[in-house]
């Protein structure tokens, strides 16, 4: 099969973002995001083999863009940052969390799919020990690991998504300034230890 040259692939996410937040996932297919992109079909099953494989390829690219966005920042700010992106993606009609847990869903008979979105999820938790350890030198708890912490925290940002997907009037405002007080309460508590 020749390599179609008319679109690359990141492209072809981008046009299957738009094409996701138009017509939601129950409407999603790969026809409707070769329209989106004017290309043929063939175009998109050249790049993704399955309509998961593209959905996948979206949520990576996502979570890859918002550690990319995150890392750029000062140290004193990655707190905040990382806070306003997971809020970005949290909501009633969240299109990012209605994809990636329709993924979830998807993953439970697709053993391919679960081991890749299980890479995904070990390369989100990856993502905040790494931004963890930039701000704490060590663990505020004895005994819990920053890698422990970062589980946690991708867990909790999961959580949160799934109560504002099925509870329109969730307070995700006052969850995530909540969770932002806590870390920084964390970090002062171990500066404090630090000085001591």
């Amino acid at each position: 099969m020749a390599k179609p040259n008319v679109i690359s692939k990141h492209e072809l996410i981008q046009y299957a973002k738009e094409c996701l937040v138009d017509k939601g996932i129950e409407k999603f297919t790969l026809r409707a995001v070769a329209e989106e992109a004017g290309v043929t079909q063939g175009t998109i099953y050249y790049h993704f083999k399955t309509k998961e494989q593209l959905l996948l390829d979206m949520v990576k690219d996502i979570c890859e863009s918002s550690w990319t966005e995150i890392s750029q920042q000062n140290h004193s700010y990655i707190i905040s940052q990382a806070i306003e992106s997971a809020k970005s993606r949290c909501s009633h009609d969240s299109f990012f969390h209605k994809l990636f847990f329709t993924l979830v869903t998807s993953s439970f008979n697709n053993e391919k799919i679960r081991s890749q979105l299980g890479d995904v999820m070990v390369a989100e938790n990856k993502a905040l020990t790494n931004n963890l350890t930039n701000l704490w030198t060590k663990s505020p708890i004895e005994g819990v690991t920053l890698e422990t912490w970062g589980i946690l925290l991708n867990a909790v940002v999961d959580g949160i998504a799934v109560q504002a997907l099925v509870q329109k009037d969730f307070p995700v405002d006052k969850a995530y300034e909540e969770i932002e007080r806590l870390l920084k309460g964390l970090g002062n508590l171990l500066n404090r230890e630090g000085n001591e």
